[in-house]
């Protein structure tokens, strides 16, 4: 049976970040799933002509999703000034009883922070330990051995700008070195664990190479080096439900799919048309990704199809593209939204009524300074892939570009990022089967 899926992304809020905004995720910890932490990375200039030396600050922003009809829903809680931010995420376990969120800085430091409910039943995040990596470079990114909720050993990856990985390890709020090495020639963009095996670990630089790395044999030599990427390698994420996949991007504008026991060959390339600087795995389910493409907006890819062995390019089956800027940063919310989506009509009504209707999406920019409204047209059809057809399968399969096999409709709520225009959009995306086209096959 051929389904057919309505897929439709829609702006919630979108919020001005003053400074250029690169990097933004959701807290992963019940209770706090309404929490959304975003960084910023300014660049300042030296005051005179002569004067060539470059200053970058940031800023980390805390905010709380609120969906009782609150309006704007985005609350900003928190803002502190801090170094420039390159790539922060939350831990996935609590630490002490508590959520807690790793900052990479450009002085070079990896920057951990706790976050605590004060007794009005605010969040705020207060500094817990830093620690430098290595003198005169950046901290590019970082990420936590908990990927799959496992709290029974955490630490922390980072890479940097010398090309270096560092492994740290977090004991009684201290973050301590256990291990550094020199790991690609120019930058390591990113540095990954493999969540199902965290003595494992990934790199990609801008030397082009995606490297593995096991902990237990040292790292005097890589586990293997795949000159697969044409450009350099600056995401990876290992997935957390099935074991031995690993998604990677590149400045060559592809989405590579790996099994991790093979590394001579992926398993699917896709070209996404800009530079794939994030990818997140959805939290539940298993075969959806998000990108974030700098020059060509956020994409979902259905990686279904490419993780059962066809080999084909993942197809895009919801974009974002009311961003204006370069997209960085992008991840899923585990909130569920609890607002129904506008549904399609009942299949006896006609055809017609099944489009969303035209009209505007007002959109409110925020910032300290001014707020004012715009209006963005929303025609149906316009950005949206509506209606994205799944190839034929045999019925015992089930439709082939389900959200999940078992569930009949998905709503996600996501937040993006981009960079010279300092926004943040948080957006939702509503993934319903063609009820008409369900009928009319039934029939």
């Amino acid at each position: 049976m051929v389904m057919a899926w309505k897929s439709r992304t829609r702006s919630l809020q979108v919020f001005d970040t003053e400074q250029s905004a690169d990097t933004v995720e959701w807290c992963p910890v019940s209770p706090s799933h309404n929490i959304l932490a975003c960084g910023t990375y300014q660049l300042q200039k030296g005051a005179g002509e002569e004067d060539a030396t470059l200053s970058r600050t940031g800023r980390l922003y805390l905010f709380d999703f609120r969906q009782e009809g609150s309006s704007p829903p985005l609350i900003e809680l928190q803002r502190m000034d801090t170094a420039a931010i390159l790539d922060l995420k939350w831990c996935h376990v609590l630490v002490s009883g508590k959520a807690m969120i790793g900052i990479a800085t450009a002085t070079g430091e990896l920057q951990l922070y706790t976050m605590s409910n004060s007794q009005e039943g605010s969040c705020s995040l207060q500094t817990l330990s830093s620690l430098e990596v290595g003198a005169e470079r950046l901290a590019l990114s970082l990420d936590w051995s908990t990927g799959r909720m496992d709290s029974s050993d955490v630490r922390v990856l980072c890479s940097d700008s010398a090309g270096c990985v560092s492994v740290l390890s977090l004991a009684e709020g201290t973050l301590t070195a256990l291990s550094q090495w020199k790991a690609h020639d120019f930058e390591a963009w990113i540095t990954a664990f493999s969540y199902w095996d965290t003595q494992l670990v990934y790199s990609g630089g801008d030397d082009c190479k995606l490297k593995g790395w096991d902990l237990r044999v040292g790292p005097t030599c890589p586990t293997f080096t795949s000159k697969r990427h044409s450009m350099g390698v600056c995401s990876i994420q290992s997935n957390p439900h099935r074991e031995h996949i690993l998604a990677t991007g590149s400045y060559d504008e592809q989405v590579l799919l790996w099994d991790g026991r093979n590394m001579r060959q992926p398993l699917s390339e896709s070209a996404m048309g800009g530079g794939v600087w994030r990818l997140k795995w959805h939290p539940t389910h298993q075969h959806l990704l998000l990108a974030a493409c700098m020059h060509n907006d956020f994409h979902i890819l259905q990686c279904q199809q490419a993780l059962e062995g066809s080999g084909g390019a993942c197809p895009v089956v919801a974009s974002y593209i009311l961003h204006n800027s370069l997209a960085y940063g992008a991840d899923w919310s585990r909130l569920s939204l609890e607002e129904p989506a506008p549904r399609s009509p009942p299949a006896a009504e006609p055809k017609e009524s099944l489009t969303e209707s035209g009209g505007h999406l007002r959109i409110q920019y925020e910032s300290p300074t001014a707020s004012f409204d715009t209006s963005l047209e929303d025609d149906a059809g316009r950005y949206i892939p509506e209606g994205i057809a799944a190839p034929s399968t045999t019925p015992t399969a089930g439709p082939a570009l389900s959200p999940d096999s078992d569930a009949a409709s998905l709503t996600c709520l996501l937040a993006s990022c981009s960079f010279y225009d300092h926004m943040l959009h948080v957006w939702r995306w509503d993934w319903t089967p063609d009820e008409a086209q369900q009928e009319s096959e039934q029939h």
